[in-house]
């Protein structure tokens, strides 16, 4: 999992905040590249909209960033980012998607304290002690929190003309993003028809009655859980209880642990691989295709 001892030893081996950038701006050419086809014959990206939003939540106003294609209705999805919350990267990856046909909605997790971006990047965060910002507000959201969040943020979606509501709604998150796509898909089960974690924290909680693995029953979505390989190493048992959770329930569910760490599928984090987050993409994909 994402933690402060390894974040250190990331900035102590120089992953300093100018080799950060360089990173991102990588990624973000590659993510944000024509799919389906290159050179000379390369197909023209959709047009898409984009715009900074907000809507009221039981606890306050959200705010988020939403970006669609403009050319029709689409299904849409939630996003969940990781620790460092709203920011470039994560726009991008929610361009990214956009250009293949989804209305995305990037939510501000933090908006019970804070409104908006608070770190440039995962270079920012890590190098200005983010987690100790961060712990208090992250300490509001538990799962009767998520829940009532992600039953705005469907709300709010489907009361836009970008959104097509006869198609089923996604969800993806990383990091501390993953468990609340579980919660999501609980709190609107009607909805949410595909949901995807990525290097997702606390999937498994022994002692928690709302513990994400104990919600497959509560939703009727498909699943692609996309473990790290380090946090399996951390807790191998976890894929396992998570996969006969899911049978049990009857949920279509890939659960499979990736060639990567802790953050490898987000183009800013120092874990950031690209062939192995390209790979977690195409599954994302193929949820996608057979679930909205």
């Amino acid at each position: 999992m994402c933690d402060e001892a390894k974040l250190a030893r990331w900035a102590k081996d120089g992953l300093n905040r100018r080799q950060f950038g360089l990173l991102t701006g990588v990624a973000a050419v590659g993510a944000c590249a024509p799919m389906g086809a290159s050179g000379d014959g390369a197909i023209a990206p959709p047009a898409l909209s984009e715009r900074q939003v907000s809507f009221t939540t039981s606890a306050g106003t959200m705010d988020g960033f939403f970006v669609a294609p403009v050319s029709r209705p689409s299904p849409a999805v939630l996003f969940w980012p990781d620790i460092a919350g709203l920011r470039e990267a994560k726009r991008n990856m929610a361009r990214r998607l956009a250009a293949r046909g989804y209305a995305v909605l990037v939510v501000n997790p933090y908006y019970r304290d804070v409104s908006g971006q608070q770190f440039t990047d995962f270079a920012d965060f890590a190098g200005n002690d983010g987690f100790q910002k961060v712990r208090p507000w992250r300490g509001k959201l538990d799962a009767e929190a998520i829940m009532a969040d992600a039953a705005s943020a469907v709300g709010w979606l489907d009361s836009q003309p970008e959104v097509d509501t006869s198609r089923g709604i996604g969800t993806q998150g990383y990091c501390m993003g993953g468990p609340f796509t579980f919660w999501s898909a609980a709190a609107v089960p009607s909805r949410i028809k595909g949901v995807a974690s990525f290097h997702g924290g606390g999937l498994v909680r022994d002692d928690d009655p709302l513990s994400p693995h104990r919600t497959f029953d509560d939703t009727q979505a498909r699943y692609l859980v996309a473990i790290a390989q380090d946090d399996d190493a951390e807790a191998p048992d976890h894929k396992t209880i998570l996969r006969e959770a899911a049978a049990e329930a009857g949920r279509p569910a890939k659960i499979e642990v990736y060639a990567g760490d802790h953050g490898w599928t987000v183009p800013d984090s120092p874990a950031y691989d690209e062939a192995a987050a390209e790979r977690a993409y195409a599954d994302l994909m193929a949820l996608y295709d057979a679930a909205l």
